[in-house]
């Protein structure tokens, strides 16, 4: 008779904790109280929050939004529209691509943020709680109730990490987002087309807010809903789409600029457009100094008013030191990037074989020369040339083909007044600008700047004149700069010696254009350009800040190098040096043994 043994049945492994959420609810109770909480945080802006019009925006009427509720309402359409594609309904797939939780989290905050940013503002600038509604009570309750949902939601990592980790994933991207189906060319094009009106809506409600406590509030709105699209996976999605139409992007977004000023009723708002575009043109040329060439100029404001000064002095002024000379408009342009050039060089030529910290001091240096020089070419302590610190007043509007730019003109039935004619004039010229950046930075000069920043002893050593690339760089980026100033002397009828400084409370000055470029992201297009908006519009319509705007943008790039270090729009290269990728194409890094090697003579 034969005994069998039965081996025992090994373990089972144990099994992985189920994905929880930091607020013990069930799954579908959150999920569902994310949408309910939408709903209600969008039905609540139809209330009345307060009971007296003295909070800028009347929010005292009930079945129709005003001020920051129509922001609170754009908050809970999202969270609501987000919460839905969660269930899977049917069209709204394509707002989750990567099917995470994290755009509800993000929207869900977004409408927490803006509409506690306005009970809170209510209660302070009119003296108490007592100046809410119960409309004001419900919306600040309706809004916390998707948030309470979304931290409730169930997240892959908060099964072993600790609460950091947790939070950290409530609000990141995942590390993949499923490739988008083939479209047809058509709706490619029509998405491109519907994103860039949405964009020119967008900005055109930012920058007609009346008040700082709109502006706050659809800033709030702004960032939570782009980081939900970011971590939703559409702004993936829609960059690839960018790439394979990146004409028709370009050409709708020129239609977008071009647009702009047939949105406005008030002359103001085209003038900030103006500076907006003169200040983005200069940025756009500081980006070929530092974001390509990798060099550290702190005098950079100077070649603006290189050109402003020239142009100024051929715009037949009657207070110009040059009597009798009055270039046309294209001659005084030229004149004026020419004379930036040729400063760009003198400057460049001597200095440009220092490297570092020792380059960007000899720049602050050119910088407070050329703003100390101006200042007293005023005939007694100099030669008579900029009137010094009089500057020189009373410059002449343009005339271009027979069209003052100066007088209002009828086009269609909107009348475009004169900084609205200006800023098309600037549309133009920000178009010529970065048609040479885009075609010089994807020349084989740019490939040289490239190399350069990233190792200029290595450049050197594959044969690439690294002076003569430093130094086109240099000349390049000033006769942009002075473009910009030629139209700038214009814009503001006068030119004097005081904003051409390294630093100021009002732009333009070198620490601004830098910080438009660091802030955008350096090495782009569209990042100086998002970067100089984003610095003159906050000091424009935050008054508070105007006096602060330094230590304002001190903040903000403090914040931006250690959570974005490539800045809002990122180069692609610059992106994978500050972040790990999970690339397989990087190879493993071994260490030496102490056993011999054997070799093919040995073996």
């Amino acid at each position: 008779m034969t005994e069998t043994t039965k081996t025992p049945a090994p373990d089972a492994a144990p099994t992985p904790p189920a994905p929880r959420g930091l607020i013990p609810l069930p799954a579908t109770a959150a999920r569902a109280l994310v949408l309910a909480g939408g709903i209600a945080t969008t039905a609540s802006a139809y209330l009345a929050w307060t009971w007296t019009d003295q909070f800028p925006g009347d929010l005292t009427i009930n079945g129709y939004p005003g001020g920051l509720q129509w922001l609170t309402f754009t908050a809970g359409v999202l969270t609501t529209l987000f919460a839905l594609a969660s269930y899977g309904v049917r069209g709204l797939g394509w707002l989750l691509p990567a099917r995470n939780n994290a755009p509800l989290t993000l929207s869900a905050l977004g409408g927490f943020t803006v509409t506690w940013f306005t009970v809170i503002a209510i209660s302070v600038e009119l003296g108490g709680i007592v100046n809410l509604e119960p409309g004001g009570w419900i919306a600040a309750i309706a809004s916390l109730l998707p948030v309470i949902g979304a931290f409730a939601l169930p997240q892959e990592r908060t099964g072993t990490d600790g609460t950091k980790e947790a939070l950290k994933a409530y609000v990141a991207k995942p590390d993949r987002i499923p490739a988008a189906q083939a479209t047809a060319p058509w709706i490619q094009r029509a998405i491109i087309t519907v994103v860039t009106i949405i964009g020119l809506g967008v900005f055109t409600y930012g920058i007609d807010t009346e008040y700082g406590e709109l502006f706050i509030g659809y800033l709030f709105v702004v960032v939570f809903a782009m980081w939900a699209a970011h971590t939703a996976g559409l702004l993936d999605r829609f960059s690839a789409l960018v790439a394979a139409n990146r004409s028709l992007t370009l050409a709708m977004g020129f239609a977008a600029a071009i647009a702009f000023p047939f949105t406005q009723t008030d002359d103001h708002y085209a003038n900030i457009g103006v500076n907006i575009l003169i200040f983005g043109t200069v940025a756009l040329g500081l980006n070929i100094v530092v974001g390509l060439a990798g060099l550290l100029d702190l005098g950079y404001v100077a070649f603006l008013g290189v050109g402003a000064y020239t142009a100024a002095l051929v715009s037949g002024s009657e207070f110009s030191t040059i009597s009798g000379v009055h270039l046309p408009f294209w001659a005084s342009a030229l004149t004026g990037a020419a004379a930036s050039l040729v400063f760009g060089v003198l400057i460049g030529a001597p200095t440009l074989r220092l490297r570092g910290d020792y380059l960007a001091i000899v720049t602050l240096g050119f910088g407070e020369i050329f703003r100390i020089a101006v200042n007293n070419m005023d005939g007694q302590s100099g030669p008579d040339v900029t009137n010094g610190p009089n500057g020189i007043p009373s410059i002449p509007d343009l005339n271009l083909f027979g069209f003052n730019l100066g007088q209002p003109h009828d086009i269609g039935g909107i009348t475009l007044g004169r900084f609205a004619n200006y800023y098309l004039l600037m549309v133009l010229i920000m178009a010529i600008v970065v048609l040479v950046y885009t075609r010089a930075a994807d020349s084989r000069i740019g490939r040289s700047w490239i190399a350069i920043r990233e190792d200029e002893t290595a450049a050197t050593a594959m044969g690439i004149n690294g002076f003569r690339v430093k130094l086109v760089a240099f000349a390049l980026g000033a006769s942009l700069a002075g473009l910009a100033g030629t139209v700038s002397a214009h814009v503001t009828y006068s030119v004097v010696p005081t904003p051409y400084q390294f630093a100021g409370s009002t732009p333009p000055n070198s620490a601004f254009l830098l910080a438009a470029v660091v802030l955008g992201g350096m090495g782009t297009v569209a990042g100086p350009l998002l970067g100089a908006a984003l610095l003159y519009l906050l000091p424009e319509k935050l008054v508070f800040l105007q006096e602060k705007s330094l230590l304002a943008f001190g903040i903000a790039l403090i914040l931006l190098m250690r959570f974005r270090p490539e800045g809002i729009i990122a180069n692609r290269r610059r992106q994978l040096e500050f972040h790990e990728t999970g690339q397989l194409d990087v190879p493993k890094q071994t260490t030496l043994t102490d056993e011999p090697a054997v070799t093919k003579a040995g073996a």
